[in-house]
């Protein structure tokens, strides 16, 4: 029960890490719409929330809201932005600026909230907006090689090489000329700093009825644009913790399944979150050699789960585990935090929480017992030469010591137990008598003598 209990906070603790470091679907920046209305009749302005990596998804959401601002004929899109890095290509970059250039509708940038960051292609594409904002704290560069610059001002351009490899905050970008003004926050970066000073086609009004100073406040109604719920868990599965983290589990839950009988929820879950880890390394920059190492390491786990006991091969599975994790992307690497939590959590639920519940699975009384032998069944699916069959209500691997296929729903004998496996027969006209088996009584007493 105690290894039980290990296997299960195990998988619970690798659950968690996921979960820990999945953005919220909705703060991946996609299709739900919401539109604050000012009472003004001023053109809407479009506010597309952008978060996490730049993948695919993230890329088809800022044309499509571009499209969408175009045929609504909105005042404009401003691009909120919070992106540390792009996983699409050179090639999509270039088309996702040049959608940005040749947009009938006005496109601005905005790196914000406070402690955001914009860097990499993500940084490039701003630069091709038509204005561009930079909150407190945030930071903006690391904009790598510069492969759009037919869409940025030349002026831009040259401040763009500066920043291959460094970031600035606002400040910086102020005095570099990058940006005209602080913009704390989105409103103050539409706003501008003074009466006039509003983003084109942008409208505020002066509130004095406090009796205060006046203060400036926003007329023009927004939309606020993210991901729908299923593209923004999709985005968020492409994110390198959770495409880590789900192969991992996914791989691990298979390897249980195959050692035990039938296809239970661990085999489900188990391939839904292999399929969707595999989903993710494929979208973010994976090197193909660190992969194979992880492959090496969940087979050579598999092996000693076979034995029950850690040998040789969990000692070469776990070298390959940490090289190939800490190897994994291309480009940036995962927090610590996730990998202890995949490295630590594998490592102990291969080599002694699922060892441990194998044996407790297939240790009960009835393995190796001859009293099993002769107990019928019936054939849960067809048996050519293995297959699955119900005993007492239970799944078992089975074999059939004939040519003639046994059906599924047919009723069978199990004639031997060999290791984990069931031989089994039909019930009329098996090739051995179950009876067979058993040694009578009288040979038991010779036996005895």
């Amino acid at each position: 029960m105690r290894r039980r209990i290990t296997l299960a906070l195990t998988m619970i603790g690798l659950a968690v890490g996921i979960l820990a470091f999945a953005p919220p679907a909705g703060a991946q920046g996609g299709q739900t719409q919401e539109t604050i209305d000012t009472g003004s009749a001023s053109a809407v302005f479009d506010i597309v929330q952008v978060s996490g990596f730049i993948d695919v998804i993230v890329a088809d959401f800022i044309e499509q809201s571009i499209t969408d601002a175009e045929l609504a004929d909105s005042g404009g899109v401003i691009l909120q932005v919070n992106s540390s890095a792009t996983v699409i290509d050179d090639a999509q970059l270039i088309d996702l600026a040049r959608r940005i250039h040749e947009s009938t509708v006005p496109i601005y940038g905005w790196v914000g909230p406070s402690g955001a960051t914009a860097e990499g292609g993500i940084a490039q594409l701003m630069a091709v907006t038509d204005e561009l904002g930079i909150a407190s704290f945030a930071k903006y560069g690391n904009t790598g090689e510069l492969v759009v610059g037919d869409f940025i001002d030349d002026d831009i351009a040259k401040l763009l090489v500066g920043l291959e490899t460094t970031t600035i905050n606002d400040a910086e970008a102020i005095e570099l000329g990058l940006i005209g003004h602080e913009s704390p926050t989105l409103a103050l970066f539409a706003l501008g700093p003074q009466l006039g000073d509003e983003l084109p086609g942008f409208d505020s009004v002066v509130d004095s009825t406090s009796g205060e100073e006046a203060v400036r406040q926003i007329a023009s109604p927004v939309r606020l644009r993210k991901l729908s719920l299923f593209k923004g868990w999709m985005h968020s599965v492409a994110s390198p913790a959770m495409a880590y983290l789900l192969f991992l589990i996914g791989a691990a839950l298979l390897i249980f399944e195959f050692y035990t009988a039938g296809i239970g929820i661990a085999g489900v879950v188990g391939a839904a979150c292999f399929i969707l880890g595999c989903y993710g390394l494929d979208v973010l920059p994976t090197r193909g050699w660190a992969l194979a190492l992880l492959v090496i390491a969940m087979f050579g786990y598999s092996i000693d789960v076979q034995t029950g006991v850690p040998r040789a091969w969990s000692g070469i599975a776990t070298v390959c585990l940490v090289i190939g994790s800490l190897f994994l992307y291309d480009g940036f690497s995962i927090s610590w935090i996730t990998l202890l939590v995949g490295i630590i959590g594998v490592a102990l639920s291969m080599m002694n929480g699922m060892p441990a519940m194998i044996r407790t699975r297939f240790g009960t009384p009835t393995i190796g017992r001859e009293w099993m032998i002769g107990m019928m069944g019936e054939a849960a699916t067809e048996v050519k030469k293995d297959g699955i069959v119900m005993i007492d209500g239970a799944p078992w691997r089975a074999m059939v010591n004939r040519t003639t296929p046994i059906l599924a729903g047919d009723v069978v004998r199990v004639v031997a137990i060999e290791g984990l496996w069931l031989e089994i027969e039909p019930e009329e006209g098996g090739a051995r008598d179950y009876r067979e088996m058993r040694p009578s009584a009288d040979e038991e007493i010779e036996a005895t003598d």
